[in-house]
């Protein structure tokens, strides 16, 4: 992976660290990346394990070093006080990439001036594996090649979807942002639902496990919609069509997820101010 420009990635934590591998597998220039991360553990693991140039903070990096993309991958309650050292790159034209969740483009705008490219994107965990999506929506003040940086970086853990509203980051946290936890979730309710029905917990864990594991990457491979790899398993009066019975019902999953959704989106918008 090409960027053509140095990369400085602030917060190495598990989703920062999961992009830095990313961009390494991808084959960016270790020269090219330098980390801020003030935590001793984190710190070590990106110097010594990945042997990419990490500092504790700005003022201790290299007084020569200068990065065209700045990555914010901290957590949201930390940035008051982080953001505002990045604004003198902002302002000579740093493009500046954030994955904090509820911090929206006019945020980083108040700290890095009206005019700073921001783009504000929403990964998930999967992107630790590389099969992760991220949601993304650029500021009016980031170029088409800024953007295209961001993609390339982005896409080294996963898929990427852009945005014309930001007030669709909402949503999409609720979806995909929030949505493994949904579908660990599912793992453990029907490994549990298997126990009672005198299944060894072992192997209950082990088959729920397998069975979400092996129809998410059927879905990702085929080319039909969800709704058509359901009916595929369904058969007219058996087992699974019993079971739908119930999953499918007015106050079934369907009611459920609608509900938890509603209720992350409200959430996020709240965090956002």
């Amino acid at each position: 992976m090409k960027t053509d420009s140095p990369i400085l990635l602030v917060g190495c934590g598990k989703m920062g660290g999961a992009l830095l591998r990313g961009w390494l597998r991808q084959g960016l220039d270790r020269t090219d990346i330098h980390v801020v991360e003030p935590a001793a553990e984190a710190a070590e693991a990106v110097g010594g394990e990945l042997g990419v140039a990490v500092t504790a903070s700005l003022d201790q990096a290299p007084a020569d070093f200068t990065a065209d993309t700045v990555v914010f991958a901290v957590k949201p309650q930390g940035m008051d006080g982080i953001v505002p050292h990045y604004r003198a790159m902002a302002e000579r034209g740093a493009v500046c990439l954030s994955i904090a969740a509820g911090k929206p483009i006019a945020f980083f705008q108040a700290h890095l001036g009206n005019d700073a490219a921001i783009v504000r994107a929403m990964p998930n965990t999967p992107a630790a594996v590389s099969r992760g999506i991220t949601a993304a929506c650029a500021s009016e003040t980031v170029t088409t090649a800024q953007r295209s940086v961001c993609q390339r970086l982005l896409e080294a853990v996963g898929e990427t979807v852009w945005l014309e509203n930001e007030t669709l980051i909402d949503p999409v946290t609720a979806v995909s942002g929030s949505g493994p936890a949904y579908v660990f979730l599912l793992i453990e309710t029907m490994a549990q639902a298997g126990i009672e029905q005198g299944l060894p917990p072992d192997v209950a864990e082990r088959l729920a496990r397998a069975t979400v594991a092996g129809s998410g990457e059927l879905a990702r491979q085929s080319q039909d919609t969800a709704d058509t790899l359901r009916r595929n398993v369904t058969s007219p009066g058996g087992t699974t069509a019993a079971a739908l019975e119930v999953l499918m019902s007015e106050d079934g999953l369907g009611a459920l997820m609608s509900r938890a959704v509603e209720a992350a989106t409200r959430r996020s918008r709240e965090l956002a101010g």
